[in-house]
């Protein structure tokens, strides 16, 4: 009679195992993992608010309109101090608050001027194209009824240095230096952005760069890649 010998199955061992894609080894590095993981993203519960100027109405568009000063507050994560300007509703009884970026100057109980017949001063806001050549503003518009997006940092500004000689371009110079060309629709506040000097004062101790970091978002402290090894960071090693 015959006797039939089953011989199991040979799997492969780790000698014969494929070998992983080109580039999964090591570690996934900082930069990658800001876009994934949620603990990198900004904190914000306690923040006061966007900081927007007013939408455009008929009113700013033909005349103006006026606001009161409420208060100056300060808006965690933000070098710049914030005010809250309201405005009585033109269409419906009541008021709108609305929360600006404060300028030099500014105070509590202040009137402020907002539209295309306002006057020149400080704090009020009015179209660059209405504008002297020369004139400081801050949270300028980089398109027209976009509520303020230039120059909004604390101690920033912006300054008026010529107009098209059809009045439809204003040529404004940026807080960097450079040269920019907008619409002479958008408007902006005239002054500079209060806050400024903030970094001329020495931070003497890491405990002052922890509390600044901590209101802000998670990117404090940051290892250099060169201080790590080669599965962390392509500059790690040597």
């Amino acid at each position: 009679w015959l006797k039939t010998v089953l011989t199991p199955k040979r799997t492969p061992g780790p000698a014969h195992a494929a070998a992983p894609p080109r580039g999964a080894m090591g570690r996934v590095i900082r930069g990658s993992r800001k876009g994934k993981s949620l603990i990198f993203t900004a904190k914000t519960r306690l923040r006061k608010g966007a900081v927007k100027l007013r939408a455009v109405d008929y009113a700013e568009r033909h005349g103006y309109i006026k606001g009161l000063v409420k208060q100056i507050i300060h808006d965690p994560g933000r070098g710049a101090p914030m005010c809250e300007v309201v405005f009585r509703d033109p269409y419906r009884y009541k008021l709108k608050k609305e929360r600006w970026i404060a300028v030099e100057g500014l105070h509590t109980g202040q009137f402020v001027y907002c539209g295309a017949k306002a006057q020149l001063s400080i704090g009020n806001v009015l179209p660059i194209g209405k504008m002297p050549e020369g004139t400081t503003i801050s949270m300028c518009e980089e398109k027209a009824s976009d509520r303020g997006r230039l120059a909004r940092a604390s101690g920033c500004n912006c300054m008026v240095v010529g107009h098209s000689d059809d009045g439809r371009k204003t040529r404004i110079r940026m807080p960097s230096g450079s040269r920019k060309t907008v619409p002479s629709t958008c408007r902006a506040v005239v002054g500079i952005t209060a806050g400024g000097g903030r970094l001329d004062k020495p931070v003497l101790k890491a405990g002052a760069n922890y509390h600044k970091y901590k209101v802000k978002r998670n990117c404090w402290p940051k290892v250099r890649g060169s201080a790590m090894n080669p599965v962390e960071h392509p500059h790690g090693g040597g």
